[in-house]
């Protein structure tokens, strides 16, 4: 390894979470150099069933990737990187810019002298493996962005169950919402529940958790969950906007449901079924939840305990909509 680096090193710092790490930028060679498996770009797309990538199936899935492919362009017309790759010493790991190291090896091929040679930071060896983690989330999450959202979810998911961090930690250290982090947390736990390998299907998921219609038929149609998913591994359900769009009509014609979540119905048949039943009118889908929401219990009884003027602006409300529900209705009636 002594050849492997240049001696004219530079000492400098890189702070990670208000911590000052001592780094090296250097120039090494990149065959010295090793893919760093908990990557969170590299374990979204070959952790996900639980087996350990070599790192020959980490080269060969990171040039499938349409962006490693534009970098090895970017790379070649620019004669080198713009950004150092970042190495942990001693394990020779790349924490941060497996996709660049993986060009580079393309680029190797093509021309051994020129390629043989990568520019590094290299940080301790002994260096906090949560800090390895805070300074990912600085560049992908707070930083460039440019990890998919499947990838910003497991490495959340990976930093709440690997570090014990709860959403609310997570929501101050990244700078998004704690619902936002919570709702990708969420639907990582959900596709690995599912063995759901395919991340190219996480906009699937994120729209089928998203949506309160769809919520409230998981919570009253036992096996739904499963049920959606076999559909959608199947091909039966064949795009995420049809998750969007369509399911929640489904989810909104009771009897339409219930018969979908007994397979009395395919996706198609039920969507049918429910479009027929009116399910899909926005005007209806108000009024369903207007009534939905009146119709509850704790509704009648919050509304029964108030007392003087916000009685009687109430019973006021009341009246006029009681009032008006007859013209409507007088107003159907002539048109049927």
């Amino acid at each position: 390894m002594t050849d492997s680096k240049t001696k004219d090193s530079q000492p400098e710092t890189l702070l990670i979470r208000g911590v000052d790490i001592p780094v090296q930028t250097v120039t090494m060679l990149q065959a010295d150099l090793r893919f760093f498996v908990d990557n969170p770009r590299v374990y979204s797309i070959l952790r996900l069933d639980g087996s350990k990538p070599s790192q020959a199936d980490i080269q060969q899935k990171l040039l499938k990737m349409d962006h490693v492919k534009a970098l090895i362009q970017d790379i070649k017309r620019d004669g080198g990187l713009t950004d150092p790759v970042i190495v942990r010493a001693g394990s020779m790991e790349v924490l941060e810019g497996n996709s660049r190291l993986a060009a580079y090896r393309v680029l190797y091929r093509i021309d051994p002298i020129r390629w043989a040679k990568i520019k590094c930071r290299l940080l301790p060896e002994d260096i906090d493996e949560r800090l390895i983690f805070a300074l990912l989330g600085q560049y992908h999450i707070k930083g460039k962005k440019d990890w998919a959202p499947f990838e910003q979810a497991g490495f959340l998911y990976r930093r709440s169950t690997t570090h014990n961090l709860d959403p609310a930690q997570l929501a101050r250290e990244i700078g998004l919402s704690k619902r936002k982090v919570e709702h990708l947390i969420a639907t990582y736990q959900f596709m690995l529940d599912h063995k759901e390998s395919d991340t190219a299907r996480w906009s699937y998921y994120d729209e089928y958790l998203k949506s309160r219609i769809i919520r409230k038929a998981r919570l009253n149609q036992p096996g739904f969950d499963d049920l959606v998913v076999e559909k959608i591994k199947s091909g039966e359900i064949a795009k995420a906007v049809d998750v969007r769009n369509r399911l929640p009509v489904i989810c909104s014609a009771p009897k339409v449901l219930k018969k979908f979540a007994k397979r009395a119905y395919d996706f198609e048949d039920a969507h049918e079924q429910a479009v027929d039943a009116g399910a899909d009118s926005a005007p209806y889908r108000r009024l369903a939840t207007f009534r939905q929401w009146i119709a509850k219990p704790e509704v009648a009884r919050t509304l029964g305990r108030t007392q003087g003027q916000t009685r009687k602006k109430i019973e006021f409300e009341l009246d006029k909509l009681a009032r008006r529900i007859q013209v409507v209705r007088g107003q159907l009636n002539r048109k049927t």
